[in-house]
């Protein structure tokens, strides 16, 4: 029974072996149980093997562990209640079973929560494991570490009362004081520390760089017995992120062994801070030492910086040289210049690349298709992309509202939002601003009245001046410019100066003068002479326009 376990590849085969090991009275049989929890578990879920569990009649410790264990990495809101629900199974009378190290391991990686994570401290203590057994101990200085400042304290005094500490115990605390900025601290412990590993020398370079000493961080370096390719790209790493291109390009010269990984670190680092000649230097002495991370850099590089022409040569380039190929970041890198250039022929290709070459269409990917090609106007492709995917997000839906609203399509806009609200997606602040936009290029007023109530009232979202924005631009180009007043006046945000310019053109449009006027005394008591000149254009244009409707009469 236990091999046709294991050579269970999909549901029913389970099933049909559970039901021969019921038939013939083995379900409580150690070795079978173990093993049919973690089978069902994998092959069916989580809440099946539980049952198996439930059923079993003498389950031990390990049969405990092998479940808690199989909720560990579960993205499930009920992982950490299932888990304690398993615990407090094997506490209870019916199942008296003993936790032992393992149990709590387990248990501790499966919940998130101070307060739960001391509840379970608690248990630890009872069962007087905390004092013998420093494999407990890690794992309750690794579950305090991750709770922030909240955990330091709680974590200190784990740390201060374990009889026994290794290595691990000693580099969780310097990693923790060094995440939570208590780098007093950190050195402290690093000092105080009996034998030290290269690991930890480089935690406390890592540490000590992230939090901007670098100073600091090279005296630890030259102070290192031995250093390792890792030393070297924690340095380098804290200056380029630092900004200090001078101090990691001296320090990757005197590097032995130059790495990949910190060329790219310096290309990334050159070209954040606009110096593409000289990261493009670097990407060419590279040759063939360079991968597909090198080549995202320098793609990346150029796009982040506008030089979009430069990023579809190089991409090119990295087709001809074919030593590395295309990954979803490059390809993304490219479908944004393809974009921002306007260039469908080019995003078309990459789109036949994808297809051809079976590259799985990821979330990102395909919000950049999508992106892409309503950015370039071919709303069909855009909308076939969108239908394709199998994983949306709110970003895939607002890419596509706003994507159908700049190319006029601004009904169809607006079903798409509705549909997404239909399917239980909340829409967030940007999505309300690219459906606003989608009325108001429409004129759809009501519907932009609507969505600004079930905005702010349903989903409870501040409005920020952008959503302000479309809904006054909305109403002052439908001619309801008393309304639009209301709403500036009522708003809790100030009105800007795009706001204002918009109001002024309203008023020359639908020509109201009295409102005009009302209008550019705001303008000059809000903004003062600075944009004086901005009424006075507006009303110069306004006064032409009435002696122009006086001739008309």
């Amino acid at each position: 029974m236990l091999r046709f376990l294991q050579k269970c590849k999909n549901t029913n085969h389970l099933k049909q072996t559970h039901l021969q090991i019921l038939v013939n009275g083995l379900k409580d049989n150690d070795s079978l149980l173990h093993n049919l929890i973690t089978v069902s578990s994998d092959l069916i879920s989580v809440d099946y093997a539980f049952t198996v569990l439930q059923t079993s009649n003498s389950p031990d410790v390990i049969a405990y562990n092998t479940m808690i264990k199989c909720f560990i990495g579960r993205e499930n809101n009920s992982t950490a209640y299932n888990a304690l629900r398993a615990y407090k199974q094997m506490r209870s009378r019916a199942f008296l079973v003993s936790p032992n190290s393992f149990t709590f391991t387990f248990l501790l990686k499966t919940i998130e929560g101070l307060d739960v994570g001391r509840m379970i401290h608690g248990e630890v203590l009872k069962m007087g494991l905390d004092a013998s057994s420093v494999f407990v101990g890690n794992t309750l200085l690794n579950f305090y570490s991750k709770s922030g400042n909240d955990g330091v304290d709680l974590a200190s005094k784990v740390f201060d009362e374990m009889p026994e500490r290794d290595t691990v115990s000693w580099n969780t605390m310097i990693a923790m004081y060094m995440d939570c900025q208590e780098v007093e601290s950190a050195i402290k412990l690093f000092e105080s520390m009996p034998k030290r590993s290269i690991v930890t020398w480089n935690s406390v370079i890592t540490g000590l760089a992230k939090n901007g000493k670098m100073e600091s961080a090279r005296s630890v370096f030259d102070k290192m017995p031995e250093k390792n390719e890792v030393s070297w790209n924690c340095l380098i790493s804290g200056y380029v992120k630092a900004g200090d291109l001078k101090n990691a390009e001296n320090m990757f010269d005197e590097m032995p062994v130059k790495s990949v990984v910190t060329s790219t670190s310096i290309i990334s680092g050159y070209a954040a801070s606009g110096d593409l000649e000289s990261a493009r230097k670097m990407f060419n002495q590279m040759g063939i030492k360079r991968n597909v991370v090198t080549w995202n850099a320098m793609i990346a590089g150029y796009v982040n910086k506008s030089q979009f022409n430069e990023a579809l040569s190089l991409f090119h380039f990295m087709l001809l040289d074919n030593k590395c190929k295309p990954d979803h970041i490059t390809l993304i890198s490219i479908l944004s210049a393809s974009s921002h250039l306007g260039s469908l022929e080019n995003g078309k290709w990459i789109s036949s690349y994808i297809n051809k070459n079976k590259i799985n269409l990821s979330t990102p990917l395909g919000n950049a298709l999508i992106d892409m090609f309503t950015k370039c106007g071919d709303i069909e492709n855009g909308k076939s992309i969108f239908n394709k995917m199998s994983n949306k997000c709110i970003i895939t839906w607002t890419t596509m509202v706003s994507g159908l609203a700049v190319n006029g399509k601004c009904k169809e806009a607006l079903n798409f939002f509705n549909k997404m609200c239909d399917e239980g997606i909340k829409p967030d602040d940007v999505m309300f601003i690219a459906v606003l936009s989608a009325c108001n290029h429409g004129g759809m007023v009501k519907e932009g009245k609507s969505l600004f109530q079930k905005m702010v009232n349903f989903y409870g979202i501040k409005p920020k001046i952008e959503h302000y924005g479309c809904l006054i631009d909305l109403l002052a180009r439908s001619g309801e410019l008393h309304e639009a007043i209301r709403l500036i006046e009522n708003m809790d945000l100030e009105a800007n100066s795009v706001i204002w310019a918009t109001m002024i053109s309203a008023c020359k449009l639908h020509g109201n003068g009295e409102l005009f006027e009302y209008v550019s005394k705001k303008v000059l008591d809000k903004e003062g002479l600075n944009c004086g000149y901005l009424t006075f254009n507006y009303k110069f244009e306004f006064i032409n326009w009435k002696v122009g409707r006086c001739f008309e009469v």
